[in-house]
């Protein structure tokens, strides 16, 4: 398997969590759609229990690689005049011409530009695979127009079989770089982050986790905020149909109370699944989500606080998601 960026680490976990419970905003709408040029649109929305509406309208392109272009040259000098071993198998030659084929990669590159109802411009361009094997690079650039705000970074992501590092440069502020790497073996995995503020000369903060990852099951555990917050997890796939997954956390630097989360998600069918969480605090949330035809999907969630069920503290929500 892939060594998985520090972030990634706890990911299955994670996304068994926290991903497709739909009661955190009373409704969302999501549209997405692809020109026949490649460009690709995506809009969406997003009703707030509490508070306003917001919404971003993003358009993305990519120039993705196509394998091996040519370009040709060609020349009416006669080919008997070259010796015959500088000829290559990408000559073509005749008595009166001469055409020389150049291959070369064609790589190409991503560009995402967004624009929310915050007023903020948003621009992402990269470039995967084409400064050298395995790297990735990013600069992400923001304008408010609004005050005039403006914001860049630089974002560094280099793959190989066993490692996978990363580093993350506010250009504009400090400047501050933050920089993590993963080394993996075998399905263990050993990863650290840092943070470093150029203009202090100063580490600003630090993390580590381990973890060990297979087909079937995960297990991880990370210590965050400057080694002061622990947490462990672990996922599995019991079978094609059943998912499980648990997160403990602690903060050494709060109180004695460990925080424990549970999750679990059933598929239904090729088209539908459910999924049921619940934490230390009694706080629990169930979810169903189904493809109603090809590029129309509903999901719809709620949330209920166990200790307080005679109390309006619940949340109901729903999502729409079309395609094309």
């Amino acid at each position: 398997m892939a060594v998985p960026a520090f972030a990634d680490i706890a990911k299955p976990s994670n996304d068994l969590l926290n991903k497709d419970f739909y009661h955190a905003a009373a409704a969302t709408l999501e549209v997405k759609s692809k020109a026949p040029n490649g460009v690709s649109f995506n809009v969406k929305g997003r009703s707030a229990h509490d508070g306003p509406t917001g919404g971003q309208i993003e358009a993305k392109y990519s120039d993705a690689p196509t394998g091996t272009s040519f370009i040709t040259l060609t020349s009416t000098a006669t080919p008997a005049s070259r010796p015959k071993s500088s000829y290559l198998h990408s000559i073509y030659a005749t008595p009166d011409y001469a055409v020389l084929l150049i291959l070369y990669r064609h790589t190409g590159l991503t560009l995402t530009q967004a624009w929310s109802t915050l007023n903020a411009l948003d621009t992402k361009l990269e470039l995967d695979n084409t400064i050298s094997k395995g790297l990735k690079a990013e600069l992400l650039t923001q304008f408010l127009p609004t005050t005039q705000s403006k914001g860049a970074k630089l974002n560094l992501h280099f793959k190989q079989p066993n490692i996978h590092a990363r580093a993350f440069f506010d250009l504009l502020k400090g400047p501050v770089a933050n920089v993590d790497a993963v080394l993996g073996h075998d399905g263990f995995l050993v990863g650290a982050e840092a943070g470093y503020d150029v203009q202090k000369a100063a580490i600003t903060r630090y993390s580590a986790a381990v973890g060990y990852t297979v087909p079937e099951y995960t297990a991880s555990v990370m210590a965050t905020n400057n080694l002061s917050v622990f947490s462990a997890s672990y996922y599995h796939r019991v079978n094609s149909q059943v998912e499980a997954g648990a997160k403990a956390s602690w903060d050494s630097k709060g109180s004695n109370n460990v925080g424990l989360e549970l999750a679990t998600k059933y598929r239904l069918d090729p088209t539908s699944f459910t999924k049921a969480k619940i934490n230390d605090r009694g706080i629990a949330a169930v979810a169903y989500n189904v493809l109603l035809r090809p590029g129309v999907t509903l999901g719809l969630g709620a949330s209920f606080d166990t200790q307080k069920l005679n109390e309006s503290a619940h949340k109901v929500g729903a999502s729409f998601t079309f395609e094309a």
